[in-house]
């Protein structure tokens, strides 16, 4: 297939200032030698933790930020030096509920947004409707956004996305704030981009949002390039470590370094799910070491111990770390 994006060693540095009266400037590396390709019609997922350098990547490629150094290239083009032969072939769909003017109902939003991109009314009066219909809007498409849900807003934000065809869709953590009613509705909707024919580059925080849309993923982390593939074959990396998960009432900190502090044990994740801690054991030798784990909880009800199999959170626990 055609690679629609290519990066090449690409580096990205910036200088930044600390002290209050004696200003330290210190460089800070967000992007480290990174390389990699997207295919035509591909959804290619960035993934990895705050400060590793996604949203950094993502405004390079959107011709918003220079690199410093390196190469990345969108539809055969530089992204910096060659914009203007991108920019009206791509575009960016922000979470949250920014670029939308909610004094306007959403198809006067779309109007607007289609007069910037110096769309013809011909061409306007035709897909604004079937934009509309393909995000569910159609209903309610003369009311004031002021009045949407975020569920709904962020649908519109796909619409406003889609209004001038682009080849390219960038999507920054696009479920981000919604109710999982919301956010299932909204990976549907990117899903089917893939009938439209559009490439999806998707940043995320969550894990089975990735591991359900994407083709390949990229896990990036201290502005490096960790790990590149399928969610198929990423999540093969972690089945040499096993999951030994434990459901507990009650968990400390202290338990959480004691854990830790056992030489056999790689990662340690902690998480709530009502009133139970889910505490999720990354070994090699769960075996040798689950006998370890049930003295340190001796003091503490357990509701259930079993292992499983891995998912794509693990891997990222894995490559990322834990917490």
């Amino acid at each position: 297939m055609d690679n629609v994006i290519v990066v090449n060693n690409l580096v990205r540095e910036y200088l930044s200032e600390q002290g209050t009266f004696i200003k330290d400037k210190k460089k800070i590396v967000a992007v480290n030698n990174i390389s990699f390709d997207v295919s035509k019609g591909e959804i290619f997922g960035i993934l990895g933790p705050n400060g590793a350098g996604k949203t950094t990547i993502i405004k390079i490629l959107t011709t918003l930020l220079a690199p410093t150094s390196g190469e990345a290239k969108v539809l055969g083009h530089h992204t910096f030096g060659e914009e203007k032969n991108i920019r009206h072939r791509i575009n960016f769909i922000f979470g949250g509920e920014r670029n939308l003017y909610w004094r306007l109902s959403a198809r006067d939003n779309l109007i607007y947004f289609s007069d910037l991109y110096k769309i013809s009314k011909k061409v306007r009066e035709k897909r604004i409707p079937e934009l509309l219909d393909r995000v569910g809007l159609t209903d309610r498409a003369d009311e004031l956004v002021e009045n949407y849900s975020k569920g709904m807003k962020q649908r519109l934000q796909i619409a406003r996305g889609l209004i001038n065809d682009p080849e390219i869709v960038f999507l920054d953590e696009p479920t981000l704030g919604l109710d999982p009613v919301g956010a299932r509705d909204l990976r549907k909707i990117i899903a089917n981009m893939a009938e439209l024919k559009k490439t999806v580059v998707l940043t995320t925080h969550y894990m089975y949002e990735a591991d359900e849309l994407c083709d390949r993923i990229a896990i990036i982390n201290k502005g490096k390039l960790v790990c590149l593939d399928t969610p198929k074959n990423l999540k093969k990396l972690a089945l040499e470590v096993p999951i030994l998960e434990l459901k507990v009432l009650g968990i400390d900190d202290q338990k959480v370094q004691e854990l830790k502090s056992i030489k056999e044990i790689e990662a340690v994740v902690v998480k709530q799910e009502e009133q139970v801690n889910i505490v999720e054991i990354q070994s090699k030798e769960p075996s040798g070491v689950i006998n370890k784990v049930v003295d340190i909880f001796k003091d503490t009800r357990i509701l259930g111990i079993n292992m499983r199999e891995a998912t794509l959170e693990d891997v990222y626990i894995k490559l990322v770390g834990g917490s």
